[in-house]
């Protein structure tokens, strides 16, 4: 019974360095597949023996596959904005169908890439997931995962909600000394007679449709010493003139100390909103109403507007909102935001992107197309942003490569050959020595 055991003892001996060549192969094909993980062969002896007993039964050896997948690959460069390399751990969330009704998958390999749909997706065909977010930057839904799609957005435009300037008037202006109400140099900016302004600046800014409209700014001397009147005037034919007569937004008075700087700043919204003044659009127009903080400066300071004895000249305006732009690119930021850029300069998060954790990633199952399904062994998953909750961060423009050492499966391939022929020796001389056993009749 020995010697047939020996034979069967080479059997599963071949058997198993077979699978491991079989392993080594299966990595050394996929040395460049992005965040391939390396089949290892874990062998474990087979005891035939029976409990207790003191002969010797020959038993043999198995070969199992263990996937290291916990380990992290190289982060390599890559010139793709859309691509992300994971640095720790989580796996991408990924799913077969592009409306996300399909299995949920796991996948390490970031190089992403948009189909003709927008959707983004691996190049084995698995769409990844994703939190949508509002135009806040907030998720609409937390518990709803999403295929990331770049199409739900064409355009954008964003609303002005601040406006600022910084200018020096002249303190040597001489003073009006007429009769002067607000709203005269709104009148007088309309053609309706008025006050002409001493001084008066036109800035721009944009409604939530990206229509831009005119906003003036108009300064007149007081008789009162550093005292300033102020109005900010729109175009009439822009506004509702029944809430702006003539155009007037805000009015007031501002004053200055003797060194120059801005004392106070009394100008008031005709209308207030919630942060500033409440401009309400033409209907016609169809843009919501603007709700515009005015900034002339910090008082104390000569930040905004200041009063020296010099002609009256603009350091600056600014303001925060921008016309209508078209979707210029997209990237992937370290926090797993997908951020559109657009081509009025301005930007907006639409996605961002979950990380699967798992209590024991060597567990997952590994499936065609370089990604992975849950099983008993792994454990369930938890759903985090990059970053948080010991998840890893995202590498933006960049991907990571499989942990495959050329030099080292070689090194594996040269012992696997040798213990194959070790094992096949083992059954020739087992074969002679049955030989030998077969010739004792004669």
């Amino acid at each position: 019974m020995s010697l047939f055991g020996s034979l069967f003892t080479g059997v599963t001996g071949l058997t198993a360095q077979s699978r491991s060549m079989s392993m080594i192969s299966d990595n050394v094909a996929n040395v460049n597949t992005t965040a391939y993980k390396l089949a290892e062969a874990q062998f474990t002896s087979l005891i035939a023996r029976e409990s207790g007993s003191r002969t010797y039964r020959p038993g043999g050896v198995s070969a199992q596959a263990f996937y290291t997948i916990g380990s992290q690959g190289l982060v390599q460069s890559s010139s793709s904005p859309i691509h992300a390399a994971i640095v720790g751990r989580g796996f991408f969330v990924v799913n077969s169908a592009a409306d996300a009704t399909g299995q949920r998958l796991f996948a390490r390999a970031g190089d992403f890439a948009t189909d003709s749909l927008g959707n983004l997706r691996t190049p084995s065909g698995f769409y990844l997931q994703g939190w949508r977010l509002d135009q806040s930057g907030a998720p609409v839904d937390v518990n709803q995962l999403e295929t990331v799609n770049v199409n739900i957005v064409n355009g954008m435009a964003l609303a002005s909600t601040r406006v600022a300037i910084g200018a020096n008037l002249d303190a040597d202006q001489p003073a009006f000394t007429g009769a002067y109400a607000a709203g005269d140099m709104a009148a007088n900016l309309a053609g309706g007679g008025g006050v002409a302004p001493h001084f008066s600046r036109v800035v721009q800014i944009y409604d939530s449709l990206g229509r831009a409209h005119e906003l003036t700014f108009a300064f007149l001397k007081d008789p009162a010493a550093n005292v300033w009147n102020v109005e900010v005037v729109a175009d009439p034919a822009d506004v509702d003139t029944g809430a702006h007569p003539d155009g007037l937004i805000a009015s007031g008075q501002i004053t200055f100390n003797g060194d120059g700087t801005l004392a106070t700043n009394g100008l008031t919204p005709v209308v207030a909103g919630a942060q500033g003044a409440a401009i309400t659009w033409l209907a016609a127009g169809g843009a919501d109403p603007s709700d515009l903080v005015i900034d002339l400066g910090e008082p104390g300071t000569t930040d905004g507007l200041a009063q020296f004895a010099s002609p009256t000249r603009v350091a600056f305006v600014s303001e925060n909102g921008s016309g209508v732009g078209t979707l210029n690119s997209l990237a992937v930021d370290e926090d797993g935001f997908v951020v559109a850029s657009f081509t009025n300069g301005q930007q907006r998060r639409l996605y961002r992107l979950a990380l699967a954790t798992f209590p024991n990633p060597a567990g997952l199952d590994p499936r065609t197309g370089n990604v992975y399904a849950a099983s008993v062994e792994s454990g369930e998953y938890v759903m985090l942003a990059p970053g948080e909750g010991g998840a890893g961060r995202l590498a933006p423009s960049s991907i990571e490569a499989s942990n495959v050492d050329i030099a080292d499966e070689f090194t594996k391939m040269i012992i696997t050959q040798r213990a194959y022929s070790a094992n096949a020796r083992v059954i020739s001389t087992t074969d002679e020595m049955l030989d030998e056993l077969i010739r004792l009749r004669r």
